[in-house]
């Protein structure tokens, strides 16, 4: 299932602020005849009809047309109509080994333009890509489609290809492509991290999301609490500089603190706030939701990292709070039971208590603009109260016992983001019965409606299911190396993009898909 070796992502990685580094920065082979500065090729019958461009996601419509297409040469310019492209110009002129002019208005042979234009109604992350008379266009009504845009003409350049003659039109299907990585289990290098994030970006990927806290390990640095951060963590300039990189691949960096399970590694710097029976037996990884200082030093972390994480998503985790999992929590938990009826009523129960933090976290975090997700057996069916409506169900399994289909999610109207345990999750060391999910299975039998096992949700919600997530657990850390982990999920990274971004069938098979894969390395 893994491959020795690593991948620092598709191509030779460019830094941050659009220099090249290594192979990326090169002069291409000999450009197509017609394309010096003294002429432009006028498209003729002595050309053949062009193919459409084979890319990782693949794009979704392709005008074919008769030319010579475009390459990359040495000299020729990058050049912008508006400023607020400039990011994306430097950084597609390094990685190409062309020269960034900045905005002009005059158009030479050669040139490769990026526009803001067309339908300002049209999905932001959509662009148009035309290649005509030696000249490439990228068009988008915002600079995400434009940066995706450089995505497909980097890919049909590489190693010294050329972009087809005609006009691209393309956009995702789901407007969130995520990939999850468990840094609280197990230490991931920043360097290893920005090179994920290069990685992530060329496939179009728009989400990466940080698990930071748990009971092994939290991970970031804290200037509120200290004493809970562990000796192997980010510091807090570290974790700048991979939002940075990951703003510049426009990739939102989503942030996770699970509450109120999962905090062991708190809890180990504060005992007191321990859940315990009503014999005063621990319980691992739960802090206990009827005192107050709970809340106030998960509150306190919440607060502090919103000055950092500057994106609006937000997980707040909520998943496999042990004081449920007893077959009668209440009468195991006497101090919660209290909780819960002096806060809700005298019926009220201790999942009333727990969908009540949710809340209230939810609430902390929507203060300062970020809209909340949780895990799905962290929303509890009946009850006095119910969790908000606004925050989005992260669906990873129907696995849990009294787990909820998905379909109570989808017919309370509420948003879900597709985690699917059953292909989404590689977790390191296979624990339980979890084995490590394959390209090819993703690619034949997933698909962002497939939420629960290898069954698909009616048509009719499609519109609720905003993307999916393929997620790295750290449970048995020590199983593989950050390398290890990088080559083995590879192709799965490559299959979950492609279903992202178009839900159809693909049109090459598995085996064309993994040989284009390793062409484009």
């Amino acid at each position: 299932m893994v491959v020795a070796g690593v991948s620092l992502g598709l191509w030779a990685a460019s830094d941050g602020d659009g220099g090249s580094t290594g192979t990326e920065a090169r002069p291409s082979a000999a450009a197509p005849r017609g394309t010096s500065p003294e002429s432009s090729p006028s498209p003729s019958r002595s050309y053949a009809l062009s193919k459409a461009p084979q890319t990782i996601p693949a794009v979704r419509d392709h005008e074919p047309a008769r030319g010579p297409g475009w390459q990359p040469e040495s000299g020729n310019r990058v050049v912008v109509d508006d400023a607020a492209l400039a990011d994306e110009g430097r950084l597609v002129a390094g990685e190409l080994g062309l020269t960034y002019a900045g905005q002009k208005d005059d158009r030479r042979a050669g040139d490769l333009r990026l526009a803001l234009g067309g339908d300002k109604k049209a999905n932001p992350e959509s662009y148009v890509m035309t290649v005509r008379d030696g000249r490439a266009e990228i068009t988008g009504p915002a600079d995400a489609g434009v940066f995706y845009g450089t995505r497909t003409l980097k890919q049909e350049t590489h190693d010294g290809g050329t972009a087809p003659e005609g006009v691209v039109r393309d956009e995702p299907a789901k407007p969130q492509r995520g990939f999850m990585l468990d840094i609280a289990r197990k230490n991931f290098t920043a360097g290893w991290i920005e090179d994920r994030i290069r990685e992530l970006g060329d496939l179009k990927f728009n989400q990466l999301g940080l698990h930071f806290s748990d009971d092994q390990g939290f991970r970031i640095e804290s200037a509120s609490h200290p004493e809970i951060v562990s000796q192997q963590h980010l510091t807090k300039a570290q974790v700048r500089k991979i939002i940075d990189l990951a703003e510049s691949r426009h990739i939102t960096v989503v942030p996770e603190i699970d509450s109120p399970g999962h905090l062991g590694a708190v809890l180990d710097a504060h005992p007191d706030l321990q859940l315990r029976t009503g014999q005063g037996s621990p319980v691992q990884g739960a802090i206990d939701i009827s005192k107050a200082e709970s809340a106030e030093i998960v509150d306190d972390l919440l607060n502090e990292y919103a000055d950092l994480f500057p994106g609006r998503p937000w997980h707040l985790g909520a998943d496999e709070y042990q004081a449920l999992v007893r077959s009668d929590p209440e009468a195991s938990f006497p101090q919660l039971a209290a909780a819960a009826r002096e806060k809700y009523g005298s019926g009220a129960t201790v999942a009333d208590l727990t969908t009540g933090w949710l809340n209230d976290r939810a609430a902390t975090v929507r203060e300062h603009e970020r809209t909340p997700r949780a895990w799905n057996d962290g929303f509890f069916r009946g009850g006095s109260v119910q969790a908000d409506k606004d925050i989005q169900v992260a669906y990873w399994t129907g696995k849990e016992i009294g787990a909820r289909e998905p379909l109570e999610y989808l017919e309370a109207g509420r948003k879900v983001i597709n985690y699917n345990d059953e292909f989404l999750y590689y977790v390191l060391g296979e624990p339980q019965t979890f084995v490590y999910p394959t390209g090819q299975r993703i690619y034949e039998q997933w698909t962002p409606r497939v939420l629960r096992g290898t069954t698909a949700v009616p048509e009719r919600y499609n519109g609720q299911i905003l993307g999916g997530s393929f997620a790295v657990w750290c449970d048995l850390a020590d199983s593989q190396t950050q390398d290890q982990v990088a080559a083995g999920i590879r192709m799965p990274l490559r299959a979950t993009v492609q279903k992202l971004w178009d839900s159809d069938r693909p049109e090459l098979s598995w085996a064309e898909f993994r040989a284009l894969a390793d062409r484009l390395g």
